[in-house]
């Protein structure tokens, strides 16, 4: 398997760790969470999230996924609350998805997968930046959102509007003025357990935190995200048909519960 790893046969998720050998670490996400295992703890507090809108910065096709990037030098789009200490600022959010509307969503609750699944991606501020903060076992906290197959989401449509111009890996296109907030449920009751990034280098430096509501998102809309090509410019197609990497055991860790 060369360096160059992705979803496919040859160097998908089961060759991870070959190259990745924490791939079969002890805190490796993403997880399926049984609600009936899952304990509610009444000491974890409500999140407090406060997104700036101007610091969207560009929306870029890395080969495996799009990122939305965001400014984070300084605390003006951040999470705090929850299960975490300190103030983490948002980076980048992108989505998982799969050729198919059953599947797509990296974790999944009793077993049942949701058709795609968005990652608001936040850094702990005091290691100062990103590079340093995923070498550290709380460096990083990821908001999971589900997304099911209904009406289609107004705010989602800004971002899969300019997919068109970042068809292929390692486009870019700015973007900017995009409040993330906008694609949070209403209901903010979540699951958190640590865990690992999904995609190499899979550092176990996560602090997850799964909302339990889904948003909505259309049929057109997915087919949109399933539009995007893994090369680059020039190269031979290969379709971003499916970016989601199997459950990964539990072993000793507790899903906790913000609600009842």
């Amino acid at each position: 398997m060369s360096h160059h790893w992705g979803y496919g046969k040859h160097n998908g998720p089961e060759q991870w760790h070959e190259i990745f050998p924490i791939a079969k670490g002890e805190r490796q996400s993403p997880v399926d969470i049984d609600t009936k295992a899952a304990k509610h703890d009444p000491a974890l507090k409500p999140l407090h999230i406060g997104y700036d809108p101007a610091t969207a910065r560009r929306l870029i096709n890395n080969g495996h996924s799009f990122n939305v990037e965001y400014d984070d030098s300084q605390d003006r789009s951040v999470l705090k609350g929850g299960p975490l200490d300190g103030t983490y600022r948002l980076i980048q959010f992108h989505f998982h998805w799969s050729s198919s509307d059953e599947q797509g969503s990296e974790h999944s609750v009793d077993k049942r997968k949701f058709a795609s699944e968005l990652h608001l991606v936040h850094w702990n501020t005091k290691y100062g930046d990103f590079g340093k903060a995923v070498q550290q076992p709380d460096g990083v906290a990821v908001l999971g959102i589900f997304l099911k197959i209904g009406s289609a989401k107004p705010s989602l449509q800004k971002v899969i509007d300019v997919l068109d111009s970042v068809k292929t890996k390692g486009k870019s296109v700015d973007f900017s003025n995009f409040d993330p907030s906008s694609l949070l449920p209403d209901n903010l009751d979540y699951w958190t357990y640590p865990g690992s990034l999904t995609t190499p280098p899979l550092l176990e430096c996560v602090t997850w935190i799964v909302l339990k509501e889904p948003i909505s998102i259309s049929n057109e809309q997915v087919l949109k995200f399933r539009s995007l090509n893994c090369n680059g410019e020039g190269e031979p197609e290969e379709q971003m048909l499916q970016n989601c990497r199997p459950h990964q055991p539990l072993k000793n860790r507790q899903i906790r519960a913000s609600f009842k």
